[in-house]
């Protein structure tokens, strides 16, 4: 098919997903974004790229917290799954910003900041297609046709002219999604972004780096806020859903920026969820921003204790196994801390019906009901609440009950609760037992409405007993008669009836305080629990719903509970309310409660409002006690019958009149019920409790004579006992609590309420009540315990309130005593009386108006009740006003509560009089109000009569109130501070009040005057005057103009003294400017001429405030708090610096620098000079991130465009008023001038502006926020710095291009340089080409001055460090871009020939451009690998020591140090410490400055010195470079001897430098490993190409090891440890082989035997610069002809390095001659087997036996050509037998004591062989042995010379080695095992087996030692005649003197590691069980296992190596040894570097 361009890109979004069949075809899914630039000729295909989100998998290689680059696909794909949004116009198609995936970012205009750079503003076209234009093809939708029909093509959208969003200060940087719902629905934009962000940036570093937990949070808000998205796209929420949505949406977005690290951006919930703009309250922007940052969830409103709650109960589902109807009881149930128990509401009945399908009942509104009217403390939620709220459900259900026999009881219960058998009567199912569900919809499932919640609890069927017998459920006791199939006989032989008695099946609870405080719905299983007469074996833990409240709840006689079998548990659906009314709220939530019954609550919660007269019986127990007596009428009491069993009691209750009769239909036993005439409890047998609560509802006029009757029967049989209880008791109703009511035997007297036609009976006429207070009496006597509770708002139990009604009634006299006694009434009492109460304390003041005693007492008592209001258990004042306002009718009470009022006030200081003022100044503002009302009537009432001149004389009055109070608040008496705190508190709520009696100007002049009065308060007053201020402004009464401005105006002065600059920053100052920022805050919108008066005071506040230590706090104060004191939160997690004030301060000054009046400095009292200074301070201060943390971003960026408005301003008054004509330079204010700059640059180079290194969410923020500041700064930089320059000549212009230039500009060359170098670096085309001209003026200047620039390069170096130490690098800096454009303002200077202005400035770019090439290189984290890593920053170092930059190269080198440190590199972090200890000498004299990174205190050379030799020494000692810590330690020692005399140091150095020769004396390990890399390949870049390096590695490192690090270096790089490739293959080719310190053969060490090996490689191998390996050998022929060839690699410097690598700078080749090659194969044969012998001390292995004795016997074969006795033929031999000795060279003289060495090695293999009981090794002792004492004795000579003859019958000595076989063989199996066979560190000594002596003798001695005697110190001291021998003095141990052999130890007793290299190689156990000391740990401690044994070879047969091989076969059998090996502990020995343990 033809393709054909697009005329433009397309922008297109997959409408529809496509599933690919073609290779070429792109898959879509919905929602992709796509480029388009091809059609098909139909237009039915299309081609383009698809824009995919990043991979995680990129995460891998990414910088850490870069944003990851979206993956960019291209295919083709059909067009009908797609729609096309928008096209590009024409600078698009070259966009490749690599974020344009970041969103269809509609049709923005993009383009550059300001159009400077040439880049035109780009709008984007509709696109039409081909097919639309000709009409070839049909329209059709874009994405999937629905029903078939076609739907037209939307339109595609054009931005509309004159609507453009600003352009992006970046040319081609989007800002990120603008759909078109952002208007509407803002949040839709703002997730979008969040999710794109946090996934491109943070995701896969979550992932990566394991923070599992945290990346669990992250995705769970990520679902949630994409559901949120989805809610508000698809619009199906009401508008009070919407607007919780979007607060909650907000707090997620908060949540997951927090988490993923970013910065807190401000969205409003109140402004649909939009980002907070420049535009919007500084205020709320602070608020806001405040508490996001600081908390993790929104504060809750204050909850006012008044505020109600409601819960809905809803059950959804009910288990249990029974035929009969069950009854679910639920009530709410409070228990507080005592454990005291109460019920708090009305129970609510469900019936579940028997055994019959629930379906009907799908929403049976009978299963729910609403518990209405719970205060915050009954949900535990006050202040000091600390109750707990249960749930509590009884479940009921009916039982049989047998006549004439007691029911057995298999359980006691404190409830009547009785467990039920399996085994049920007869039903209309016969005998079979039902299991039943309660269920909606369904006949039989388990399932609720809800879900299936229940089916995973367990059914316990295997716990419930057979039920085929008639054994009880809980077995062991007699069989219940419930529990019988059916009708049986009896035993007495009758046959019983049966009726059904409802008893408890059992109880559950649920606590309910922490669903209350959740707005969420919530589901919860309670199980129901029943008595248990045996111990059970189940758990009861709180996940199954157990609580302790069941147990007092619920009694068990066994104290023992199970789950109930009739009722095992119910699935409960909940949610909690908050609203003041219920009804309200039922009508409100139409969805959630239509048609739901409430359940209220038995009580008021607060005020009544509505009218109530409920009176509760709660039915406690019945004392039936065999003991109890029955009251008689007319006789004394008398014994309960037999016939009353009390298995079954159950009480009758009727309520009756006086007369008998009954009142009908007046019982609700539940809230649902219908009202009852008699009610019946449950069955409970003797002792149990019913708790069952009733309502009754009474008319008014029944309830004084009604009363209560109660009979009680034990069923089956007819009543025995009767009870009553009157309602009224004394002129008042019942009192509530408990009341035992006498039971009176029921008989003929007693069955009537009155007296019968005989006149004898009536039961009203014998006491009700059992006397409680005789005990002796009551006691015996029966009762029945009834609770009554009365709520009502018609009765009352207090007698004062019923006499205060009824004052009429009553004497006069009384009255006085009533209201005094009022102040001890409970105040429910008054409460539910309140309008009553008030009418008749009115009345009582107009009855008795003028009398002063009855008015004060009334207005006392009336202060009383008003001051309830303050009682927060009671909502009262709605209830007072709404009494004033529609009750109040009395007139004439105004002049009383005046006149009382006055009096009050005329005394203040009085005590009593104190006392009653405070408590009246709490309700003046109720006491007004009536005032007020009255006053309104009385004018009504004297206009009737023609009364009308009384208005001045009231007003008067009146005002004389206020008159009092001032002169009152202007007293300094201590007494009244109580008073005028309550004054000032309460007095902006008294102003309203006044509103009808004075006009509002009046009402403003009483309020100034208050506050006038208040100008001398001290303390705490002042707080709440500042408080008052704030209530001023926020009433509606001064809401005019007019009176706004009289209140700004009067502000000034009220709260001057109270703010402004101090030195003594107090708590209470603080709080002091808190408020005063409020009180600005709440009049900030109408201040005008009040703001140069206010400027001073935030400024000189701010100033104060910065000047004292900020500590971090843990607390949080609400910003701008309107209350005192102010309210705070805890801060969650680590505690944040900040101050509230000052963050407040500085949102008042932005405010303030917003107004449109502008800031008016110039009309500031005072020095405008200081005040602008000061000014600039406090807005650096803001910038610098002092006022708050820079990470509260919003608040942040807006302070950012505030201060460029204020800059903007203070630049007219400095151009103004503070630019001397040219004449007057002195006058110049350079220090006001450098502040503006400096400010000005701060702000324009602030790292929040610079929005291309922003993620899209943080940019398009600050975009919103802030527009472009940099471009308006840049424009005012341009102004004012051309401003104070001054005007250039002619040439001058010509020269530079400048204008202006010099004059005041050259005061600030060397300070801001830096700073504009900075901006040099910005991204922002405009600010940076305005820095760039800065930049040339001051090159020019400074030029002109000093015709240097060497200052400019300076400050440019130091400006660029810093810069990079904390900013991201962006394209600018990595392009260099100013450097260029710098060059290009100096073009017209290029043009003259050597010119030196010009040529300084080259050299000055260069040296510039080479450091910053340098700083990125170090800082671009773009590191290939670690080396390069360091490479960059030693050569940056380089450059800064070049450029005498001592203090930032030493931070470097700190730096450098840390880094190696952190990598465990201790070595390499003391060497990088050297480098700054170089740059001081030895001099205690000479001083050296300070240094803050690190933190050093400035002292002398020698002392900043020494300080850093030792941290240096710590590194080298923990990175074991010993030869390193000794060179300082040597150096330190010199200084201490020499220099400064300083001995104590001296000895501690020189103890240090012991320390560490014991440590190399005892180590086995001491020589690195080292290997060659070269770099092959063109992958390689070329400063690493074709170059080779030796690399250090570790002791213990093997190949495999090391090149698995490089592998990981360069991950792509192939490893070859054998091949070499051509340097021109294309990839990476590391060739890697091992290398070894090159050995000079002609060390010292050579030339003395016996050096322990390790002692030996580390002298040789210490600071080694040169490397070799072995190429060619030659070992056979002639001993003179043998020679060896080594390559030797010369490195460039010596190891140890920092880079721990150094490059090969030199490469010969070395031949040795036949002496070297014999010395050096010789030492490595001797190491190769000490390295076996050492093996097999460990592994008695035969491989390994017969491999050493094979070594052996060639070694010592005479006539073999591997032996290296052979190279005896390179020593002279002597000329003739007298001769002793013959003179030998080095060489010779190294051969002679290497052969000692090897025979010592063989003579102690050899001993072992002789001691160990594996025959191989035996057999081999006897093979070789002669020819080892023939072959190597002139080596035997020198390390054991023959002992002289004891008996001269011999001529000839013979060895003494030859009889010492006897004594081995009797040494026993224990010696023989425990004698060492070789030394753990390869110290190559002789032994000798025992001598032959007597065992009777002392001890036996060793032959070439002498036998220890226990007194000799001296080896071999009791031998006479020692010949030495020359040459060996240093070394033989015949004569060890300096040697501490006298150490002896138990060979049980040694110790691992303990190792003295300078003793004996071993010995032999004494007899008296001492050991040698020389034996060796290892050889003492067989069990310790060495490294493999293909590591004892590796360096020898695995490469060439540096000597030949001597013995063929052994060679072989060497090599097979390595398939043999066993594995071992990592402490082994390493044969192949020849570093033995």
């Amino acid at each position: 098919m033809p393709w054909q361009p697009l005329p433009r890109i397309a922008f297109a979004v997959a409408t529809y997903p496509f599933e690919t069949t073609l290779e070429n075809e792109l898959p879509l899914e919905i929602g992709d974004d796509l480029y388009i630039i091809e059609e098909t000729s139909d237009g039915k295909w299309l081609r383009g790229y698809l824009l995919a989100p990043p991979s995680l998998l990129a995460g891998l290689t990414s910088v850490k917290g870069q944003t990851l680059e979206a993956r960019v696909f291209s295919g083709i794909f059909p067009r009908s799954c797609v729609e096309i949004r928008e096209v590009l116009g024409d600078g698009d198609e070259n966009s490749d910003d690599s974020s344009n995936y970041l969103g269809d970012d509609d049709a923005q205009h993009v383009g550059s900041d300001s159009g400077k750079s040439g880049v035109t503003s780009i709008t984007r076209k509709s696109f039409v297609t081909r097919d639309q234009d000709s009409g070839s093809r049909p329209q059709k939708s874009n994405g999937a046709v629905s029903g078939g029909s076609a739907t037209r093509v939307p339109e595609l959208r054009t931005r509309e002219l004159g609507a453009p969003k600003p352009a992006a200060p970046v040319p081609m940087l989007r800002l990120g999604d603008e759909t078109p719902t952002s208007t509407v629905e803002p949040l839709i934009d703002e997730i979008a972004s969040c999710l794109r962000e946090w996934h491109s940036t943070n995701f896969h570093e979550l992932l990566l780096t394991r923070q599992y937990s945290k990346l669990d949070k992250v995705s769970q808000l990520i679902q949630t806020l994409d559901f949120s998205r989805r809610q508000f796209l698809h619009n199906l929420l009401t508008t009070r859903e919407y607007n919780a949505l979007r607060e909650k949406t907000v707090w997620d977005l908060v949540r997951g920026n927090k988490l993923c690290g970013g910065e807190v951006i401000v969205r409003d919930p109140n402004e649909r969820g939009r980002v907070l703009t420049g535009d919007d309250s500084v205020v709320e922007i602070t608020k806001l921003q405040s508490v996001m940052s600081l908390l993790d969830e929104p504060p809750q409103p204050h909850v006012e204790l008044s505020a109600l709650h409601h819960l809905m109960v809803d059950i959804r589902s009910f288990a249990g196994s029974s035929n009969e109807p069950t009854t679910l009881v639920l009530y709410l149930v409070s228990k507080s801390v005592g454990g005291t128990l109460t019920t708090l509401s009305e129970s609510y009945m469900i019936e579940v019906p028997s055994g019959g399908t629930m379906g009907y009942l799908t929403r049976n509104p009978q299963m729910r009901t609403l518990f209405t009217d719970l205060t915050s403390a009954d949900i535990g939620d006050g202040p000091s609440a600390d109750s707990e709220l249960y749930l509590v459900v009884k479940v009921r259900s009916p039982q049989q009950i047998v006549v004439g026999k007691p029911v057995s009881r298999s359980g006691s219960f404190g409830t009547p609760n009785t467990p039920f058998s399996k085994d049920k009567p007869p039903s209309s199912s016969g005998n079979k037992t039902s299991r039943r569900s309660l269920m909606w919809g369904t006949t039989r499932s388990a399932f609720s409405r809800g879900g299936t919640k229940l089916d995973a609890l367990s059914e316990h069927p295997e716990e419930r007993p057979r039920t085929d017998g008639l054994e009880s459920r809980d077995g062991g006791m007699p069989p219940s008669t419930a529990g019988s199939k059916g009708p049986r006989p009896s035993m007495d032989g009758f046959q019983p009836t049966q009726m059904a008695a409802e008893r408890m099946a059992g109880i559950g609870v649920l606590s309910l305080n922490s669903i209350m405080k959740q707005s969420e719905e919530s589901e919860h299983v309670l199980t129901v629990w029943s008595p248990s007469a045996k111990f059970s074996t189940e758990k009861y833990d709180a996940a199954e719903g157990w609580d302790g409240l069941v147990r007092d709840l619920l009694e068990s006689k066994s104290g023992h509970y199970e789950k109930s079998r009739r009722a095992e548990r119910l699935q409960i659906h909940l949610k909690s309310f908050n609203s003041p009314d219920a009804d309200a709220l039922i009508k409100a939530t139409p969805t959630l409660l239509a048609g739901i019954s409430k359940t209220n609550k038995m009580g008021f919660s607060g005020a009544p409002t509505k009218p109530r007269s409920d009176i509760y019986v709660t039915l406690t127990e019945a004392l039936l006690a065999r003991q109890n007596l029955l009251s008689r009428f007319g006789a004394s009491a008398t014994a309960i019958s037999s016939n009353v069993h009390g298995t079954n009691l159950m009480v009758s209750l009727e309520v009756r009149r006086q007369s008998g009769e009954r009142v009908e239909d007046c019982i609700y036993p539940s809230s649902n019920s219908e009202g009852l005439s008699t009610w019946r409890s449950f069955a409970v047998e003797r002792g149990e409790h019913w708790n069952q609560t009733l309502r009754l509802s009474l008319l008014p006029t029944d309830v004084s004579t009604a009363h209560i009757i109660f009979t009680i029967s034990d069923l089956p049989s007819t009543p025995f006992a009767i009870a009553y209880m009157p309602l009224w008791d004394h002129r008042a109703f019942l009192g509530d609590g408990l009341h035992s009511l006498l039971l009176y035997k029921l008989d003929e007297h007693t069955q009537t309420a009155q007296a019968g036609p005989a006149g004898k009976g009536g039961y009203l006429s014998l006491p009700w009540s059992a006397r409680i207070d005789s005990s002796d009496v009551t006691g015996p006597l029966a009762t029945l315990r009834v609770e009554t509770y009365l709520c009502s708002t018609r009765f009352s139990q207090d007698r004062i309130v019923l006499g205060l009604l009824k004052w009429k009634e009553g004497p006069r006299d009384d009255i006085p005593s009533l209201l005094k006694q009022l102040i001890f009434v409970p105040e429910i009492e008054v409460v539910k009386l309140l309008s009553d109460v008030l009418d008749s304390l009115f009345g009582i003041l107009v009855e008795y108006q003028g009398n002063d005693e009855y008015e004060d007492l009334v207005f006392t008592a009336l202060v009383r009740v008003l001051g309830i209001v303050h009682d927060r258990r009671f909502n009262l004042g709605p209830l007072v006003d709404h009494y004033a306002e529609n009750k109040f009718n009395y007139p004439f009470a105004t002049p009383c509560l005046v006149r009382s009022f006055t009096r009050l006030l005329t005394k203040p200081t009085e005590s009593e009089t104190a006392r009653k003022l405070r408590a009246t100044l709490k309700v003046v503002r109720h006491i007004l109000k009536f005032i007020t009302h009255a006053r309104g009537q009385q004018k009504v009432k004297e206009a009737g009569i023609g009364i009308t001149g009384s208005t001045a004389g009231f007003t008067r009055h009146l005002q004389s109130i206020f008159k009092a109070l001032d002169s009152m608040m202007r007293s300094t008496a201590p007494v009244l501070v109580g008073s005028q705190t309550l004054a000032v508190q309460h007095f902006h709520t008294w102003l309203p009040e006044l509103t009808g009696l004075l006009t509002t100007e009046e009402i403003l002049h009483i309020a100034i005057d208050f506050m006038d009065s208040c100008a001398l308060v001290k303390g705490k007053l002042v707080l709440y005057k500042l408080v008052l201020i704030i209530n001023y402004s926020k009433l509606d009464l001064f809401s005019g103009p007019e009176q706004r401005s009289a209140l700004s105006a009067n502000t000034v002065r009220w709260i001057a003294p109270h703010w402004g600059r101090t030195d003594d920053v107090t708590e209470q100052w603080r709080e002091q400017v808190r408020l005063c920022c409020s009180v600005l805050a709440s009049q900030v919108d109408r201040l005008n001429s009040e703001i140069p008066d206010y400027i001073p005071k935030i400024v000189g506040s701010y100033l104060s405030i910065q000047a004292t230590k900020l500590k971090p706090k843990n607390r949080f104060s609400f910003l701008f708090p309107t209350v005192y004191p102010f309210p705070s939160k805890p801060i969650p997690g680590e505690p944040v610096q900040f101050d509230e004030a000052l963050i407040e301060l500085s949102a008042i000054l932005s405010a303030l620098s917003n107004c449109p009046n502008g800031m008016q400095l110039e009309l500031a009292a005072g020095d405008l000079t200081s005040l602008l200074k000061n000014t600039l301070d406090v807005h650096m201060s803001i910038l610098q991130g002092e006022a708050f943390p820079s990470s509260w971003l919003s608040v942040y960026i807006y302070h950012h465009k505030s201060t460029m408005r204020t800059l903007r301003y203070l630049s007219g008054i400095l151009l103004e008023s503070f630019l001397p004509h040219p004449d007057e330079a002195e006058d110049f204010d350079t220090e006001l001038w450098r502040m503006f700059f400096s400010t000005l640059l701060k702000l324009v180079g602030s790292g929040h502006l610079a929005l291309e290194t922003f993620s899209e969410q943080k940019r398009r923020a600050v975009w919103k926020i802030a527009g472009d500041v940099r471009e308006h700064g840049a424009e005012l930089l341009r102004r004012t710095w051309e401003a104070i320059g001054w005007e250039t000549s002619p040439d001058e212009r010509k020269r530079y291009g400048l204008t202006k230039m010099g004059g005041y500009q050259v005061q600030y060359v060397p300070t801001l340089v830096g700073p504009i170098v900075e901006l040099c670096l910005s991204v922002h085309e405009g600010l940076r080409r305005m820095a760039v001209e800065v930049l040339q003026t001051m090159i020019v200047s400074e030029w002109t001055l000093s015709e240097d620039l060497s200052v400019i390069q300076t400050e440019m170096i130091d400006c660029l460090d810093g810069f990079f130490k904390d900013k991201t690098m962006t394209e600018s800096i990595l392009q260099k871009l100013f450097i260029n454009e710098l060059l290009e303002r100096f073009y017209p200077l290029s043009l003259i020939d050597d010119d030196p202005l010009y040529a300084a400035l080259k050299s000055l770019i260069g040296t510039v451009s080479e450091f910053l090439d340098l700083l990125v290189a170090v800082h671009s984290g773009d590191v290939t690998s670690e080396a390069s890593h360091l490479i960059n920053r030693l050569q940056l170092m380089e450059f800064l020591r070049d450029m005498q930059k001592e203090e930032i190269f030493i931070r470097y080198v700190h730096q450098l140090a840390s880094l190696q440190f952190d990598a465990r590199n201790h070595t390499e972090a003391g060497l990088a410490l050297r480098l700054h200890a170089e740059l001081y000498d030895w001099d205690p004299t000479k001083l050296t400055p300070a240094l803050q990174d690190p933190d050093l205190p400035e002292q002398s050379h020698f002392e900043r010195k020494e300080r850093i030799y030792f941290d240096m020494i710590k590194h080298f000692e923990d990175g074991e470079a010993w030869s390193s810590a000794l060179a300082a330690y040597k150096e330190l020692q010199v200084q201490y001897e020499t220099n400064i005399f300083d001995f104590a140091k001296l000895a501690r150095t020189e103890r240090a430098i012991a320390t560490i020769y014991e440590k190399l004396a005892k180590g086995d390990k001491l020589v690195p490993k080292y290997f060659k890399v070269v770099y092959k390949g063109l992958g390689f870049p070329v400063n690493l190409r074709d170059k080779a390096f030796v690399y250090e590695g570790s002791p213990t490192d093997r190949t495999s090891a090391f090149t698995d690090r490089m592998q990981e270096q360069y991950p792509s790089a192939r490893i070859l440890t054998s091949i070499d490739v051509d340097s021109e293959v294309e990839g990476q080719y590391l060739v890697v082989s091992s290398l070894s310190p090159h050995r000079k053969l002609s060390h010292q060490v050579f030339q003395r035997a016996r050096v322990p090996q390790p002692i030996r490689d580390y002298l040789l191998s210490a600071n080694a610069q040169m490397f070799s390996v072995s190429s060619k050998r030659s070992t056979s022929g002639p001993v003179n002809s043998h020679y060896a060839e080594k390559i030797v690699y010369t490195t460039a410097e010596p190891f140890p390095t920092i880079l721990r690598r150094s490059e090969i700078v030199g490469i010969h080749s070395v031949r040795l001659n036949a002496k070297e090659t014999a010395l050096e194969r010789i030492v490595r044969k001797t190491q190769e087997m000490t390295a076996v012998e050492k093996r097999l001390a460990e592994d008695d292995d035969e491989v390994i036996a017969q491999l050493m004795v094979d070594a052996i016997s060639i070694s010592v074969n005479p006539i073999s050509e591997s032996s290296v006795a052979c190279y005896r033929r390179l020593l002279p031999a002597p000329q003739s037998e007298e001769d002793d000795e013959v003179e030998l060279d080095q060489q010779e003289n190294a051969i002679k004591m290497a052969l000692v060495d090897h025979a010592i090695m063989i003579k102690r293999c050899l001993t072992s062989f002789a001691r160990s009981s594996n025959p191989i090794l035996t057999k081999g002792y006897e093979d070789t042995h002669k020819n080892f004492l023939s072959t190597f004795a002139p080596e035997i000579a020198v390390f054991a010379p023959a002992q002289p003859q004891r008996d001269n019958t011999s001529a000839t000595p013979s060895p003494t080695w030859q009889r010492s076989s006897p004594v081995t063989e009797n040494l026993s199996l224990e010696a023989k095992n425990s004698t060492s066979v070789a030394n753990a560190n390869g110290v190559v000594e002789e032994a000798s087996a025992a001598q032959p002596i007597s065992m009777k003798q002392r001890g036996t001695r060793l032959s070439f030692l002498g036998g220890k005697k226990k007194d000799s110190q001296q080896s071999n001291g009791d031998i006479p005649g020692l010949k030495q021998t020359k040459g060996d003095s240093d070394s033989n141990s015949q004569q060890s003197r300096g040697k501490d052999n006298t150490n002896r130890r138990s060979i049980f007793r040694a110790q691992l590691g303990d190792i003295n290299i300078n003793s004996n190689p071993y010995s032999q156990p004494s007899p008296n069980g001492i050991a040698d000391p020389a034996t060796p740990d290892w050889a003492v401690d067989r069990t310790r296992k060495s490294k493999e044994i293909v590591d004892v070879f590796e360096r020898d047969f695995d490469r060439p190596s540096d000597g030949g091989m001597g013995f063929g076969a052994v060679k072989k059998r060497l090599s097979m040894l390595k398939l043999g090996k066993k594995p071992s502990k990592p402490n082994g020995f390493i044969m192949g570097g020849l570093n033995e343990e």
